[in-house]
């Protein structure tokens, strides 16, 4: 009988321990400050700025919503939210433009190929360099400054930068291949930042823009990157031929044998649709 009494009282104590807990945890819902969702988009929060000039802060990967053939997607944030941090993703324009730009994270032998097409249609382009690629390959990168295309900074070791939060390791990431580049050319790299893999923050994108340097996303990609399962011509075609549209910033992989083999016959079609190519440095001085 006592072991009985004994197991009640024990058992009504955790009970009413049960009880207060939940209740706490029900209090602090009610009071708690909501926390922006990485993905929510604009918070409405902010109001110091309307709503349509303010970029969530926490880390977002950039990211593409095709709605209409020949037109621009819906992206993460828009011009003019961009446009506060030194920052682009396509042109606002009506006109047949577009701007090539290729990542290059290691050479594989599709370089060459890639800028000999470049040069037969006489179309400049931006090639984001990692530090790997400027150190083991530096006469590709002289002969890309030589004939007239942008050398763009993707970071040194190609992190996540939206995890890097201090100025001096951002700074470091970019400024390494600063002096890389300028110890192969002897020229000053024009600042023009790609954050690997679209990961990025609004920290980030204002320290680069402290830098001195111009951010640049994309409006048309297709998943080109993986060596072991490169996409058909055809696949390829469909892809950057069905959603391209004016203004375009155009992101290849320098990697890509598929894109080696069809950039030639690519340009064309492009040129046939009534599409001409300029450099970033336009977007820039025109934006």
């Amino acid at each position: 009988m006592k072991s009985y009494q004994k197991y009640k009282k024990s058992a009504g104590i955790l009970i009413l321990f049960l009880l207060s807990y939940l209740g706490g945890q029900f209090a602090a819902s009610l009071f708690s400050p909501a926390v922006p969702s990485p993905s929510s988009g604009i918070r409405s929060s902010d109001k110091d700025l309307p709503a349509s000039s303010v970029i969530e802060t926490a880390a977002e990967n950039w990211g593409l919503s095709f709605q209409e053939e020949g037109k621009p997607p819906t992206a993460n944030a828009t011009f003019d939210e961009l446009a506060q941090y030194d920052a682009f993703y396509a042109e606002d324009t009506n006109e047949k433009v577009l701007y090539l730009s290729f990542d290059c994270g290691y050479e594989n032998g599709n370089t060459a190929p890639i800028l000999d097409a470049l040069k037969k249609h006489k179309a400049p382009a931006a090639f984001f360099v990692v530090g790997s690629f400027v150190s083991s390959d530096p006469e590709l990168v002289k002969r890309m400054h030589e004939e007239g295309h942008i050398v763009g900074n993707h970071t040194y070791h190609h992190p996540d930068m939206s995890q890097i939060s201090t100025k001096e390791a951002f700074e470091k990431e970019l400024g390494d291949v600063e002096k890389l580049y300028k110890e192969i050319t002897g020229e000053e790299m024009t600042r023009y930042y790609r954050p690997p893999q679209g990961k990025y923050s609004t920290d980030n994108l204002q320290m680069a823009k402290d830098m001195g340097y111009h951010t640049f996303f994309w409006s048309l990609a297709y998943v080109d990157w993986y060596q072991d399962k490169q996409p058909t011509h055809e696949e390829a075609f469909d892809k950057l031929l069905g959603r391209i549209h004016p203004g375009a910033i155009v992101l290849l992989h320098s990697t890509s044998s598929t894109n080696a083999e069809i950039l030639d016959e690519l340009l064309g079609k492009w040129e046939e649709m009534g599409y001409t190519f300029k450099s970033l440095d336009e977007l820039v001085k025109n934006p």
